[in-house]
């Protein structure tokens, strides 16, 4: 089985298919690497893309301790470009996958020829952070007491994921199936570590503003947490464009696989024509 091996020597599980400009796929914090198969089959057609396990999630290893903070997590992406000799990648994340997409944006720019930003940014609200680590630290014991099975009951529930139910009940059947199988210490480090340890995008505003790389945010219309995050980071990244599901939630390449893969591929093909420019101070209304 395919594994590159991060600076702390854990083992990354990895799957590729395909030919051209490299894009590689992030998951988010319920998925894992098989996720992406939709976008694996539509995008191989013309690049070489790569999907892969995060730390925690496997057939990756399950570390003991607490490595699983941010920074493990968008540096072991960054270790898999570097095992397949990936000098720069399109970057294309959901959720927890979408936040390390940023982080890669942020402190190795030279890496990202683009950023695909979905689902980004839940639990970034500053008056509520206190809440959402706490609510992170109660998640993280229920992965670790009940298991991984009893926990998929409740997140399929969650609010931002009932417009997926709704749609496609058989995929939503499948999806929350495999989330039950996960592995329940690494589900639970991550949420306690990653989740609920993650500073929020709220603070990251002069740094944002300093983000060169072409970036597209994606946000489902019922995905509420994840709203005002989308509109933040549209404001404040420089060359960043917004696209807004309707009637969506938040697993949002798997609900609309169809309109995801054609909204991220309008994206890709502009950047690579170099017509994804930065905004034009022109069409900024006067404050």
């Amino acid at each position: 089985m395919p594994h590159a091996t991060t600076r702390d020597d854990v083992r990354i599980y990895f799957e590729e298919a395909g030919q051209g400009t490299p894009i590689i796929f992030l998951h988010e914090f319920a998925a894992d690497y098989t996720n992406w198969e939709p976008q694996m089959r539509y995008f191989s057609r013309g690049h070489r893309c790569i999907t892969y396990s995060a730390r925690g999630y496997t057939p990756s290893d399950v570390p003991e301790g607490e490595v699983y903070t941010y920074t493990h997590f968008y540096t072991d992406a960054l270790a898999v470009l570097d095992h397949l000799r990936i000098d720069r990648a399109h970057l294309v994340g959901l959720s927890m996958g979408a936040y390390s997409s940023l982080q890669i944006g942020l402190n190795a720019p030279q890496r990202a020829l683009s950023m695909t930003l979905a689902g980004v940014g839940s639990g970034s609200e500053i008056e509520n952070l206190d809440a959402w680590r706490r609510q992170c630290r109660a998640n993280a014991e229920q992965f670790e007491t009940l298991g991984s099975a009893e926990v998929a009951k409740v997140t399929r529930e969650a609010p931002s994921r009932i417009p997926f139910l709704v749609k496609d009940p058989r995929g939503h059947a499948d999806f929350y199936a495999a989330l039950a199988r996960h592995d329940a210490r690494g589900s639970a480090r991550t949420m306690r570590v990653f989740q609920g340890g993650r500073p929020s995008i709220y603070t990251m505003t002069d740094a944002i503003r300093g983000v060169a790389t072409p970036a597209l945010i994606i946000c489902g219309d019922e995905d509420d947490p994840c709203v005002g995050p989308s509109l933040f980071l549209k404001k404040h990244l420089p060359a960043a464009g917004l696209a807004m599901f309707p009637k969506s939630g938040h697993v949002l390449n798997l609900e609309e696989p169809a309109l995801f893969n054609e909204t991220v591929e309008r994206f890709v093909t502009l950047v690579e024509a170099g017509r994804w420019p930065a905004r034009d101070p022109r069409s900024v209304a006067a404050q």
